[in-house]
C-alpha cells in the first residue's frame, strides 16, 4: 500500500505531489512555480505577490453566493531534518513516504505533513467539483519554518474573504484560538585560534546523537533532551578540570527543531585520557538513566579523530563552554490561563564554534508578549557577562483567543454533529502566522485545525491517515454550512 491507496484519496493524490517536490524552507521556489500553475490549470484566478505567496480564488458555488468569504491557509515550505546515516539532499531529492499500520511516515528524514497536509487539503478544494461553499480563497505563504517571510510580507487589500482557517495545527479533534510569539536571540563570541602542539595530546570527536529532537514550541513540554546543552554538560569537566583544549563544535540545526545531535572535537592531554573516558562515561550512564522514560534512546561517546590544526584560546572556551551549559533550555513557565499551555521557553537550538567564531542560537516562545521580552533580558544578560555581542530578531508577538469568534461556535457545533463529541478548544505553544496575519487583516475571524502529526520538524514525524479523513470530512461540511454575510 502507498499512501495513494489512502482515503481520502483527493487529499492523499495531492499531498504525494508536494511531497515529490523540493521545498526546504527559503528554497521552495519549485513548490510555488508547481502551486501556481496548478491553480492556472484549474481555470481560476491565480495570483504570486511579490515575496512568493500564492492566493488562488475559488467562485461560490451556486446558491453560496451570499456566505461568507473563507480564506484557506497553509504554508509551503517544510523542514529539512534527517538522520546522520540518511543520504537525502532536500534541495534535489522527493521525500520517500510509506504506509506503517495507521501512520504515514518518510524513510528516515522529515515528512513534510507539516504543512504539506494543509497545502493537499486547500488543493483538494480548490480542485474538487461536489463541494459546496460560499466564496473561498486559498492562500499559501512561503518560509514559515525560519521567519514566517511570506506571512510578514503580506500586504492588506489582497484578500477579500471574511473567515481565516489555518490549516497548520496538529491534533485532529481540536480547535485552536490562539498562539505564542517567537523571537531569535543570538549570542556572537570572538576567539583567537591558537596553534595544536606537536606532541602531548590526542584528538577525540565528543558525540552526542540519537535524541528524539522534535518541534520546539509543541514537543518542549515533554522534557526531551536538548543535545546542545547535554554536550556543554559533558564537555565542561574535560576542559575545566582535565585541561582539554577545544577544536571545534557544532550542535543542532534549526532554530525551531529540538536539537538531537551535537559534536566536538577535542585535545586530550596524554596524562589525563583514562580520567577523561572516565568522565564521558560517568556522564553518560547518568543522562541514559535520566532519559530513561522521555528519550531512552540517545548516547553520548568519545571516538578517535584526526588532529586539526587550530584550537579554541582557553579561557575563551571555558566561557563559552560555561555559557551554553547556564543558557535556559525549555519550559520557563506554564499559562495560568490555560491548563497545560505552555506561557514561555526557550529552545538553545543551535551551537557552533570554528574558524574564531563562537556563536548560540536560540528561539524563545511566548503567549504574553512582556514575558517573553523580560525573559529574553535574562538571556542577554547572561551571555553579555560571557563577553558575547547579542542580536535579537524575527520578534512577532502572539495570537490571543477570541473565546466569543463567531466560527468557533459554529465548527464546534459542526464537530459535534458529525462526531458526537465537542472538540476541544486550545492555544498553542507555536508559531502559527495566525498572530502575524491577523494584525494585516484584524477584520478576520480567525481558527486553525489540522490532522494528527506527531514529531513535526523531526525524522520521527508521522501522521494518523485516519485522523486526515476526519479532517477533510470536517472541512467540507464547515464549508457547507459557513454563515451569510
Amino acid at each position: 500500500m502507498t499512501i495513494k491507496d489512502l482515503n481520502p484519496q483527493i487529499v492523499w493524490k495531492n499531498f504525494y505531489a508536494m511531497t515529490q517536490i523540493p521545498r526546504p524552507s527559503k528554497k521552495e521556489g519549485k513548490a510555488v512555480e508547481f502551486l501556481y500553475n496548478f491553480g492556472k490549470s484549474l481555470g481560476l484566478d491565480t495570483y504570486k505577490d511579490e515575496i512568493g505567496n500564492i492566493i488562488i480564488r475559488k467562485p461560490a458555488t451556486p446558491g453560496m453566493e451570499n456566505r461568507m468569504g473563507v480564506i484557506l491557509q497553509a504554508h509551503i515550505d517544510m523542514v529539512p531534518q534527517k538522520n546522520a546515516d540518511k543520504v537525502h539532499d532536500f534541495e534535489k531529492d522527493p521525500i520517500e513516504t510509506r504506509v506503517d499500520g495507521d501512520w504515514v511516515r518518510a524513510n528516515g528524514t522529515t515528512l513534510g505533513a507539516d504543512n504539506g497536509l494543509g497545502v493537499a487539503v486547500a488543493m483538494s478544494v480548490l480542485e474538487s467539483k461536489d463541494l459546496v461553499h460560499g466564496p473561498v480563497e486559498v492562500l499559501l505563504t512561503i518560509d514559515e519554518e525560519t521567519g514566517m517571510t511570506g506571512a510578514r510580507a503580506l500586504k492588506p487589500g489582497l484578500l477579500k474573504g471574511d473567515i481565516l482557517v489555518n490549516l497548520d495545527s496538529e491534533t485532529e479533534g481540536e480547535l485552536y484560538v490562539g498562539c505564542a510569539g517567537g523571537l531569535d536571540v543570538e549570542a556572537v563570541f570572538k576567539y583567537e585560534e591558537k596553534q595544536v602542539p606537536s606532541a602531548g595530546y590526542v584528538p577525540f570527536r565528543l558525540n552526542v546523537k540519537g535524541f528524539k529532537g522534535g518541534h520546539s514550541g509543541m514537543d518542549i513540554i515533554l522534557g526531551r533532551a536538548n543535545a546542545n546543552k547535554l554536550m556543554a554538560r559533558v564537555l565542561l569537566p574535560l576542559i575545566r578540570d582535565f585541561g582539554a583544549l577545544l577544536c571545534n563544535i557544532e550542535g543542532g540545526t534549526l532554530r525551531n527543531a529540538i536539537p538531537r545531535e551535537a559534536f566536538a572535537v577535542i585535545l586530550v592531554p596524554v596524562s589525563n585520557i583514562d580520567a577523561v573516558k572516565a568522565s564521558v562515561a560517568k556522564a553518560a550512564a547518568e543522562i541514559k538513566d535520566e532519559y530513561a522514560l522521555a528519550d531512552p534512546d540517545g548516547e553520548v561517546f568519545l571516538e578517535e579523530a584526526q588532529a586539526p590544526e587550530k584550537y579554541m584560546e582557553e579561557n575563551a572556551a571555558l566561557r563559552y563552554v560555561k555559557a551554553v551549559h547556564c543558557c535556559p533550555n525549555g519550559v520557563e513557565r506554564m499559562s495560568d490561563a490555560m491548563p497545560g499551555l505552555v506561557e514561555t521557553s526557550n529552545n538553545m537550538a543551535v551551537i557552533k564554534a570554528e574558524g574564531g567564531k563562537a556563536s548560540v542560537l536560540t528561539l524563545m516562545r511566548g503567549s504574553v508578549d512582556s514575558a517573553k521580552d523580560a525573559f529574553a533580558e535574562d538571556i542577554r544578560c547572561l551571555f553579555e557577562l560571557a563577553g558575547a555581542e547579542i542580536s535579537f530578531s524575527g520578534g512577532y508577538s502572539g495570537w490571543a483567543p477570541k473565546m466569543d469568534s463567531p466560527i468557533l461556535s459554529t465548527m464546534k457545533r459542526i464537530y459535534k454533529g458529525l462526531y458526537g463529541n465537542e472538540p476541544a478548544v486550545m492555544a498553542i505553544h507555536a508559531g502559527l502566522e495566525c498572530g502575524i496575519l491577523g494584525g494585516t487583516y484584524p477584520n478576520w475571524d480567525m481558527i486553525s485545525c489540522g490532522p494528527t502529526i506527531k514529531s513535526p520538524h523531526s525524522p520521527d514525524e508521522r501522521t494518523d491517515w485516519h485522523s486526515v479523513e476526519k479532517w477533510w470530512n470536517f472541512i467540507k461540511k464547515v464549508l457547507e454550512e459557513i454563515p451569510a454575510k
